[in-house]
């Protein structure tokens, strides 16, 4: 495997900017709600971002976790299949999506309207990054890390075919 310096054009945020962000979006969670959440990280691009929002949310968290693939390298496929479905019932619980990257609106959309049919007491949208120019499906975001442009990025659980999750910084893809 070729080195990722080799394919990393530029830094867009570093380790310290998105462990700020990750804090603020965790003090607004908090703060809105304090008898508890369920966080629905979507594997495997969510891992780190769900962790470490986890980790500085005060009020009581449970976590699940759910798998869909819609990408093949850097293209979008079109299709959102489900690959792993949650351990446990969400019903009337305030639950969270949390996303590494809303890009067409595919994928979130899909997810939506799976985890609305389970009839929680409220689902909303948590995504580190919101890519709004590529979106082909209008979706909610209520939290959301930081806005970019429409480039492919790598780093922090975003991956090129595998490669890159464990990068702790976000960074543009060549």
């Amino acid at each position: 495997m070729e080195s990722p310096a080799h394919q990393i054009e530029s830094i867009l945020f570093d380790t310290a900017t998105i462990q700020h962000r990750v804090s603020e979006l965790g003090a607004e969670i908090s703060a809105r709600y304090s008898d508890g959440v369920t966080l629905i990280g979507i594997l495997t691009g969510a891992l780190y971002f769900l962790t470490d929002l986890s980790r500085v949310i005060t009020c009581p968290v449970e976590i699940d976790l759910i798998s869909v693939a819609s990408y093949a390298g850097t293209d979008s496929s079109g299709t959102v299949t489900l690959l792993k479905d949650l351990d446990r019932e969400i019903a009337d619980r305030h639950v969270i999506i949390v996303e590494d990257i809303v890009d067409t609106g595919r994928t979130l959309n899909t997810l939506l309207a799976l985890l609305a049919d389970r009839h929680p007491a409220s689902l909303r949208v948590c995504t580190l990054l919101n890519k709004p120019d590529r979106r082909v499906v209008p979706v909610p975001v209520d939290y959301c890390g930081f806005t970019i442009p429409d480039k492919f990025v790598v780093g922090y659980g975003l991956d090129y075919n595998h490669a890159y999750r464990n990068l702790p910084y976000i960074a543009i893809l060549t």
